[in-house]
């Protein structure tokens, strides 16, 4: 069974987004990469995968309008990102993908591989990729890296809520979410132990994510991107500016970048 599949792409408050602001642009989702807006590639590249039923969380009027081209359902955006996952799982259902409207390189066969790569019985999955693995496919790439005693990994901003229980983890993800450069603080909510594992280097994050899963009910699972590409989302227009240069690449070589 395909998953229904939530793009992120409300504004968040304050500051203007520096993406769309060197763009001239309202919203980054707005911005044109090879002819097609950034939300227009995230969105054909979820149905590259098979997914056909996509929403996307939006308060930019121009989002909004561009989504409904796309034959997108569009979800007023919420106060934050998990409270915007939660409404988008009450329309939507499990199982549901999440990704971002800033993750340009988005292919079909890396969500198809996420999908085929996810244990059966998780109720949570998360796609990271390994630091060898993005360094592999863009050397150079300066990154902020989890440190564990598996690898160095990047999140891909792709997520998958499998099951209905996957409901109790949104409000655990937002908690992630903000340690997400701290993984020391990721650890000491696991408690004393796990706190201690890490310190010494022996802490997984496969190890840290499955005991995070446990303590809230559910099966939490790490996927590894096949595709170190796929942790190259879009946050500031050096970002742009290389996420112009890969799809330039991929359209002169049909694809194979």
């Amino acid at each position: 069974m395909k998953p229904a599949a939530l793009i992120l792409a409300g504004s968040r408050p304050g500051a203007p987004d520096p993406v769309a602001a060197s763009e001239g642009v309202s919203h980054k989702a707005l911005v044109e990469l090879e002819g097609q807006p950034m939300l227009a590639h995230v969105a054909h590249a979820l149905r590259d995968a098979g997914i056909e039923r996509v929403a996307v969380i939006a308060n930019d009027p121009a989002v909004v309008a561009l989504a409904q081209m796309l034959n997108c359902e569009v979800i007023p955006a919420e106060a934050g990102p998990s409270a915007s996952v939660a409404a988008g799982f009450v329309r939507l259902g499990a199982p549901m993908l999440i990704t971002t409207a800033d993750h340009a390189l988005l292919r079909g066969e890396w969500v198809s591989d996420f999908l085929l790569d996810t244990p059966e019985d998780a109720d949570v999955a998360v796609l990271l990729a390994r630091r060898q693995a993005i360094e592999a496919a863009m050397p150079g790439s300066r990154r902020t890296y989890l440190r564990f005693a598996d690898g160095h990994w990047s999140g891909c901003n792709v997520f998958l809520l499998n099951s209905k229980r996957a409901e109790s983890a949104i409000e655990t993800w937002k908690l992630v979410e903000a340690d997400r450069k701290r993984p020391w603080r990721i650890a000491a909510r696991l408690g004393l132990g796990m706190l201690l594992s890490y310190a010494l280097g022996r802490l997984t994050l496969a190890a840290a994510l499955g005991s995070l899963g446990t303590k809230i009910g559910i099966r939490a699972s790490l996927v590894a991107a096949r595709d170190g590409l796929a942790a190259v989302d879009v946050d500031k227009p050096s970002d742009l500016v290389d996420a112009r240069g890969i799809l330039a690449q991929r359209r002169e070589t049909g694809g194979q970048s």
